[in-house]
């Protein structure tokens, strides 16, 4: 019987079905195609085994003048710069109060509701649909929870108070591990972190040294009033990055009636922000106890928008910005130990903007620039279509006028600017409905700007990124390029992708360049999960679109940062070496990476008679595979109709799908298959295994019977 070759056009192609698109692929997961092949992508290795506190989107990697390699890696908790692979907390601060102005009080609690003893045993989970700690409220009884893997949470009343629940009635007094702290107006929100210094102790257990160290808020009260839970004492370092939180709670006693003294200070760093986004205004609408109980909430309220960092090199020092917030200065030369400064703190500082969306030094004129900034004569009042850019070479000086570069334009289109982009010597400027053109043209008018076009959309403030002179972005229902026009990237999976996108946290959709493969990655939360936890990529070398699972939430190209291999981080608050082996390295041993990819259906003919299909001649390439044995699975499976399940064994005993696993030295697969049409597909889940598929042969004739 004569073979046939099994050549298939690269890329996917969901927007046909399966049975129209006859000799394409159809469907697959981790697998890339290179040179028109499908093969399986890299792997990843742990960069480090510390973790960071929450949860990442944005990585800057740079390197100093004298070559020292550093990270810097913002989260919607913390900002902090990677060092040899250890996390430096240079978050900044945003208060420190006066001495005195902050005070204790640790007591017994009462559980002054009506709540029985058996109401409050509560058992949640991280996978339950909460968030992985917070609070509830049963009728007048606040309740801590931390869902953290699947810890039951009877333990729990108004903290953790060492005691089971069903040892408690109505009316008890506690001894928790909660204390009340008070600081006048101290703008205190939940999961915010503050720093004491200064403070004796209470008297009993809440001894000074315990009391003096960092603490993150769990329950805020009001803005002179919130809650944190004692700790034991353990060093910065231990609490911020390794195992995250310290969870090791100390109980406060009756002894413990002291208020801290006269002395004590609180460092509050900035507000922390969200790792999810929240639409709508009204009621539920903001992350729970963002506010005092039971208060709307408003998508510009303070924390209300998703936690994105933005940040660019000075030279080698360090700008910060939180998206719709502060802009912050770290200078190298006082080293990793000192936290980042706001910019209009530094000396000299002249009309310097307070607030913004991104900030960006200009690589070509070096000239810090702004977007979506408060204005020199209305300052703290953000403008979200304003760009405003330092004099030229200067930190500090954003004044207007005759004798510097410094200034101000508005973009004349849209409701708000989403992001910035830099490329080929121009600036461009993205609104909600818009893009601009921004260049510098030199004194007197320093820069100028231009729309380029309108009616198009960008899905997130991160889903544009620039490779080789071009951008290119995820709309909200489509790709786009740009390379001195703006085109529409045709795309052959767009209805599957966007389809399947969960729209409410669409703010989260993250772009990457892969250049090494010549790739741009979308990771995108797909519609049943609300982070990052599938990928589309479009390879611009290519021409071609395919897409997987793989939950990350940032990702910096091997080619951008000093590392051999790109870097991403993970939802497990770790970063992550892409494109390393082939397995997954996020435990300890490695684990095996699924991966497959699957063909459309193809027919003999016009698809009237039926085929026997006897034999498979298999074309595949271990290259580079670290398995001693390395094999994958080859499927081939029928149907009869183009809409029909694909015949199992139980079918028929000719008409069934046919799995044989193929080694390295493997020659042919035997089967015995019949139908109208007959799909192909690979499968790999060992460890150690690359592959690479070529042009296999399947010996196939026809067979008349109907």
């Amino acid at each position: 019987m004569p073979f046939t070759k099994l050549q298939f056009r690269p890329g996917l192609n969901r927007e046909a079905t399966s049975y129209s698109n006859e000799g394409g692929w159809y469907d697959c997961d981790k697998v890339r195609f290179r040179f028109g092949f499908p093969e399986k992508i890299g792997g990843w290795e742990k960069l480090s085994g510390t973790f960071f506190l929450g949860t990442c989107r944005a990585l800057h990697p740079w390197s100093s003048l004298a070559g020292e390699p550093y990270l810097g890696v913002g989260t919607h908790l913390k900002y902090y710069i990677n060092e040899g692979g250890g996390y430096n907390d240079i978050t900044p601060i945003r208060l420190t109060t006066a001495a005195g102005d902050v005070t204790f009080a640790a007591s017994a609690d009462t559980l002054n509701g009506d709540v029985e003893a058996e109401d409050l045993i509560i058992s949640l989970t991280s996978t339950a649909g909460f968030p992985q700690f917070g609070i509830i409220k049963i009728n007048d009884e606040i309740i801590e929870y931390r869902g953290i893997s699947g810890v039951d949470l009877t333990d729990c009343v108004r903290g953790i108070d060492g005691t089971t629940a069903a040892a408690h009635t109505s009316g008890d007094a506690v001894n928790c591990s909660t204390v009340i702290v008070s600081s006048s107006s101290s703008g205190t929100l939940d999961n915010d972190f503050v720093t004491y210094t200064g403070a004796v102790s209470l008297g009993g257990a809440a001894t000074a040294d315990i009391l003096n160290q960092e603490y993150q808020v769990w329950h805020y009260v009001n803005q002179d009033e919130y809650y944190i839970n004692l700790r034991t004492v353990a060093t910065l370092n231990s609490i911020t990055t390794s195992t995250g939180i310290d969870e090791t709670y100390v109980f406060a006693t009756a002894a413990d009636t002291g208020n801290g003294g006269s002395s004590v200070v609180g460092a509050y760093q900035v507000n922390t922000g969200l790792d999810t986004t929240v639409s709508g205004t009204g009621w539920g609408a903001g992350l729970w106890s963002r506010g005092a109980w039971g208060s709307a909430a408003s998508l510009i309220a303070v924390g209300a928008s998703l936690r994105i960092w933005s940040h660019d090199n000075f030279g080698e020092d360090l700008l910060i910005n939180v998206r719709d917030g502060g802009i912050y200065y770290w200078d190298k030369t006082n080293g990793v130990s000192t936290r980042a400064v706001e910019l209009s703190s530094l000396a000299g500082a002249n009309k310097t903007p307070t607030i913004a969306k991104k900030i960006m030094v200009s690589n070509a004129d070096r000239h810090i620039l702004a977007f979506g900034c408060d204005s020199e004569f209305d300052p703290g009042v953000q403008d979200p279509l304003l760009i405003r850019f330092s004099s030229q070479e200067s930190l500090t000086d954003w004044e207007t006028a005759v004798n510097n570069t410094a200034g101000e334009l508005k973009v004349g289109t849209g409701s708000e600017i989403i992001t910035a982009m830099e490329t080929r010597q121009q600036i461009l400027v993205f609104t909600n409905v818009s893009l601009h053109v921004m260049q510098y043209l030199g004194p007197p008018f320093t820069f100028g700007i231009d729309l380029i076009s309108q009616n198009i959309s960008i899905a997130s403030p991160l889903a544009a990124i620039a490779v080789e002179d071009n951008v290119y972005w995820m709309g909200q229902n489509e790709f786009y390029v740009y390379g001195g026009a703006v085109q529409e990237l045709p795309c052959s999976v767009r209805d599957y992708v966007f389809s399947n996108i969960n729209k409410n946290q669409a703010e989260k959709i993250t772009s990457a360049a892969n250049t090494a493969f010549s790739e741009i990655w979308w990771f995108y939360p797909s519609v049943n999960s609300s982070e990052c936890d599938s990928y589309v990529v479009y390879n611009y070398g290519q021409d071609l679109w395919y897409y997987g699972t793989l939950d990350r939430t940032v990702w910096v190209d091997r080619g951008v940062s000093q590392y051999q291999y790109p870097i991403a981080a993970g939802t497990d608050h770790a970063l992550y070496y892409q494109e390393f082996g082939f397995d997954d390295g996020s435990q300890n041993p490695k684990t095996a990476i699924s991966s497959y990819i699957e063909s459309s259906q193809m027919s003999l003919g016009n698809g009237d008679d039926f085929a026997f299909l006897s034999r498979v001649i298999p074309d595949l390439t271990f290259r580079n595979s670290t398995s001693i044995s390395p094999s994958v699975t080859f499927t081939v499976k029928t149907r009869n109709f183009p809409g029909g399940n694909y015949l199992q064994s139980n079918d028929d005993p000719v008409s069934k799908t046919a799995s044989s696993p193929v080694e390295q030295y493997t020659n042919e697969l035997y089967m015995r298959l019949r139908g109208r049409s007959f799909a192909f597909r690979i499968d790999s889940s060992e460890t150690g295994v690359g592959w690479r598929l070529g042009t296999p042969r399947i010996e196939v004739r026809q067979d008349g019977r109907r």
